[in-house]
């Protein structure tokens, strides 16, 4: 279990997976664990269905996270990404994501801060997720504490295919 999962686990704030038509991961496994270049894709069997999410750490070279985000799809066709940032930022401001160089997305709020990082909850909906799934990265863009603008760039390759994985295993 990531560490990132842990935390979000043990902060009661991972959402509940959506119920799937599909009972069993392949091969009657409990968990599967795959990379698509810059995502991983993390299935678990929960209540006779698997529940999957994509996620991406960053770290610096000392293996300090900068970084965290774990995305898990919602029946409708949209998703929402837990984000975890680093202490240092303002809070007032939020999160204010953008694809590429396309206009930004509404801010976010933080919800809360863990001993790990602060963590806001981005839903993202169907269009936006096409554009995540075309696009090169997500950028995160907060204030540093000096008043400092400061953008995360979180690399979308092997995003679309992570998704697809995670759409053939949970179909709806």
């Amino acid at each position: 279990m990531t560490r990132t999962r842990l935390a979000l686990l043990c902060a009661g704030i991972m959402l509940a997976p959506a119920a799937f038509a599909q009972t069993a991961l392949p091969n009657g496994a409990s968990t599967l664990q795959e990379t698509y270049q810059d995502w991983r894709v993390a299935c678990s069997q929960r209540d006779k269905a698997p529940a999957c999410a994509i996620s991406q750490d960053q770290t610096q070279q000392n293996g300090q996270r900068l970084l965290a985000i774990e995305m898990q799809m919602r029946p409708d066709g949209s998703a929402v990404a837990t984000l975890l940032l680093p202490f240092g930022i303002v809070l007032d401001s939020g999160v204010t994501p953008n694809v590429d160089d396309q206009p930004p997305l509404k801010p976010v709020r933080f919800r809360t801060c863990l001993p790990t990082g602060c963590i806001a909850l981005l839903p993202i909906d169907a269009a936006t997720l096409a554009k995540l799934r075309t696009g090169s990265r997500l950028n995160l863009r907060v204030t540093a504490d000096a008043d400092k603008p400061l953008s995360f760039p979180v690399s979308l390759q092997g995003f679309s295919a992570a998704l697809d994985r995670v759409a053939a295993l949970t179909p709806r």
